[in-house]
């Protein structure tokens, strides 16, 4: 009962819709079937699959809300929820911000549900962790992993005729490799809706030879570098910066949007021209739910075109505050890129270093986007189009706006944390200490 159809959906919300007094009411109903394996050491360590289906209703009196939910579903228990979630609204002090409920919105369709993940079992996770330790264990490496995988479904309607419903998978995979001695460790990372398209073995390899590659580190000193990010830590800090683009934060001042004295940046060229980032719901490589949480539609948006902002996102009442559209913030993000792939990068440097990842990252300065944390799990030294040898790893403190003002080349995109982000090639990163750490 995990996974319920859209008409199962929509017969259980109208039914709570007909138990209510409140001036709005809006009805939340999700469910999903959830699983993962767990390994350290080359041994697994746990593993389980749990199911969930739970309800919330949200009634309203005016600008008083109050919200109540459960996991029973039986006519008495929802009724019970009706009145429980409107006994809350009473007691509730006037929320000056509450936006009356949407209407009927149309939605495009989407393709975030795969049949081969929903039919992810046992089996599968365990010879997935096979695939992935057998290997290690052939070269004396030593593998810590976990694989996590969902298939559920999203379904929201309310008393003004709101009704969406959508169904989703996903499977994400994650491994460490360190050798023997514990001084080499490398790292790959893999998600996906269709988990036809994981190949645990191939991503575990690729770890392998940044563990084997990584022992004997030299130490560099500190100072500003060209580097190849991977996808995978270019995208920690590009999710950061995506993450303060909210209209309200920048017309308060209170992100890298906003101007000193009042105003935002909204229109201008902060990066380089090779810089377009933008999202889009029926994206096939990382296609997400067509509607955000509030019931609002997710649309393609270009949140920055050749360098210049476009778009931020809002809040139904900061939209209305301020006459524009309501734009909801993007469940994942695309960085347009090129043809060229990492080991193109890798060829086509002088000088520089290699970053598979980054850790530890933490806020300096909200206002700058200024960044620090760790590199980890494999940094290596380029010089003229050849990985060279490991170094130590280093603490950065970066900007991802300077970060992509300083573009020297951008690769072929690829699925990172449910984003599609290439290798990207800077020059002047800076890096500030070093670190013992592996």
């Amino acid at each position: 009962m995990a996974i319920l159809s859209k008409e199962e959906a929509k017969k259980i919300i109208d039914k709570v819709l007909a138990f209510s007094k409140a001036d709005e009411i809006s009805v939340g109903l999700n469910g999903d079937r959830s699983g993962n394996i767990r390994y350290a050491r080359n041994s697994v360590s746990t593993s389980g699959e749990t199911t969930d289906l739970s309800l919330s209703v949200t009634s309203v009196f005016g600008k008083k809300s109050g919200t109540a939910t459960i996991n029973e579903f039986d006519d008495a228990s929802l009724e019970k929820t009706v009145r429980r979630a409107e006994e809350i609204a009473k007691l509730a002090p006037d929320n000056p911000e509450y936006m009356p409920m949407l209407g009927a919105q149309q939605f495009q369709e989407t393709q975030s549900f795969a049949e081969s993940t929903a039919a992810i079992n046992p089996g599968f996770r365990a010879q997935a962790a096979f695939n992935s330790i057998d290997p290690c264990i052939k070269k004396d490496l030593t593998a810590a992993g976990f694989l996590q995988d969902s298939a559920g479904f999203s379904a929201i309607g309310n008393n003004k005729g709101l009704f969406a419903y959508n169904k989703s998978t996903s499977v994400d995979f994650s491994i460490t490799v360190r050798t023997a001695d514990g001084k080499g460790s490398g790292y790959a990372t893999r998600d996906y809706n269709d988990a036809s398209k994981l190949d645990t073995k191939a991503a575990t390899e690729i770890a392998m030879q940044k563990a084997l590659a990584s022992v004997n580190t030299k130490a560099l000193e500190p100072g500003k570098y060209t580097v190849i990010l991977e996808p995978t830590a270019a995208v920690d800090l590009l999710q950061n910066m995506m993450r303060s683009m909210d209209a309200r934060n920048a017309d308060e001042g209170r992100s890298f949007l906003g101007k000193k004295g009042g105003g935002t940046r909204l229109g201008e060229k902060l990066f380089d021209e090779r810089i377009t980032i933008y999202s889009d719901p029926a994206n096939p490589e990382i296609p997400t739910s067509p509607f955000a949480g509030d019931g609002r539609a997710q649309e393609k948006v270009t949140w920055i075109d050749k360098g210049v902002v476009k778009n931020m996102y809002y809040s139904r009442f900061w939209a209305q505050k301020q006459g524009v559209k309501a734009v909801p913030a993007p469940s994942g993000f695309i960085l347009a890129g090129g043809t060229e792939s990492l080991a193109d990068l890798i060829k086509g440097t002088e000088k520089g270093i290699l970053v598979t990842r980054f850790w530890y990252i933490r806020a300096v300065d909200p206002q700058t986007l200024l960044y620090t944390g760790l590199t980890r799990d494999g940094t290596f030294y380029i010089e003229n189009g050849q990985i060279k040898y490991p170094v130590k790893n280093f603490r950065f403190n970066e900007s991802p706006v300077i970060m992509l003002n300083n573009v020297e080349a951008i690769g072929k995109p690829v699925r990172a944390a449910g984003n599609l982000v290439p290798p990207l090639k800077i020059r002047d990163f800076t890096f500030t200490s070093l670190s013992d750490a592996v």
